[in-house]
């Protein structure tokens, strides 16, 4: 059976398995990214991974400062779909009517539920016990164009950013290998979206602020959950009148009875690490990771910095 001819737009690190099975799968005719940036410590110009991946396959790759100025090139090649996976750009109308069938879009959640760029984050923030990977038809509307299938995944209590998006990757993957199979057999699906649509907004430093006085333990816990890998938002950890960024590992919910102040230091304990009154319930801060520093069992952190019981921690000055 002949190869379907794509596009592939992506580029971050997420999307280069997605670009290998495309790769595999079809014939890709041009790889799109963002353009070369700073990264790394020493800020120096470099290509995104999907860029990189694409070069040591051999493929064509466009990174433009602008998808808009590119548009002249691409629409000189004939293909049938693109393939869409974390790209970062918009597409305006004219860009969506460049292939045969459209472009495909691979997006980790079950739309319409958490429309954006932060679906992952937000399935867990917003305390999802299921979620999943949809692929759909791009339109000019923000993740709203018609499904062509959807793969459905519960997410574990103990779920946190990195592991959910290792998960959903994997279903992510499967979702896009059946839909090429499936355009590469003729069969074009497209259903309309079903239900309430809810966002997914990227996350903003505002998401890392910990405010025990205002939120249960639940709720806390699913925050840091959301916020458990990735560079940024960090989270500000407030103790003896001092900020200290850092990335909250781990915590375990905590049964509570304590009438103390929501923000209190209830114990430290070897093996569980801090536990902090919430609004309601309480939390066990079980692993921290300092700014520049290695993941550490939430007691050593409090011992470094003479953590004890009474004292208050995450509340605003």
């Amino acid at each position: 059976m002949e190869k379907l001819n794509t596009i592939f737009f992506g580029t971050p690190d997420i999307a280069v398995p997605f670009l290998e099975r495309t790769h595999e799968l079809t014939d890709v005719k041009l790889v799109v990214t963002q353009s070369d940036k700073p990264r790394g410590r020493g800020m120096e110009i470099s290509a995104c991974p999907v860029k990189k991946r694409a070069q040591e396959l051999g493929l064509p790759v466009l990174s433009p400062e602008k998808l808009k100025d590119s548009f002249g090139e691409i629409s000189q090649i004939p293909f049938d779909v693109g393939i869409v996976v974390a790209y970062g750009k918009i597409f305006r109308p004219n860009f969506i009517a460049l292939p045969k069938l459209g472009l495909i879009n691979v997006h980790f959640s079950l739309l319409p539920q958490l429309r954006g760029a932060a679906p992952v984050q937000q399935a867990l923030i917003q305390g999802y016990t299921q979620t999943g990977v949809s692929t759909f038809w791009i339109s000019e509307g923000m993740d709203d164009g018609p499904l062509f299938l959807q793969k459905k995944l519960d997410v574990d209590s103990q779920d946190n950013a990195q592991t959910l998006f290792e998960k959903l990757t994997a279903l992510g993957l499967d979702a896009l290998q059946e839909t090429i199979e499936q355009l590469t057999q003729g069969r074009v699906l497209r259903q309309e979206q079903q239900g309430t649509p809810s966002a997914a907004p990227m996350l903003q430093k505002e998401d890392a602020l910990l405010r025990p006085e205002q939120l249960s333990a639940q709720e806390l816990h699913n925050r840091v959950r959301g916020l458990a890998c990735g560079p940024k938002p960090k989270i500000p950890f407030l103790h003896n009148g001092q900020t200290e960024w850092v990335q909250l590992i781990r915590t375990q919910l905590a049964a509570d009875n304590s009438a103390a102040p929501a923000g209190t230091v209830l114990a430290v304990e070897q093996g569980h690490g801090i536990l902090v009154k919430c609004k309601e319930g309480a939390l066990w801060l079980a692993q921290v990771q300092p700014a520049g520093k290695k993941p550490m069992p939430g007691e050593a952190f409090a011992n470094g910095r003479s953590l004890k019981p009474g004292q208050k921690v995450f509340v605003e000055k």
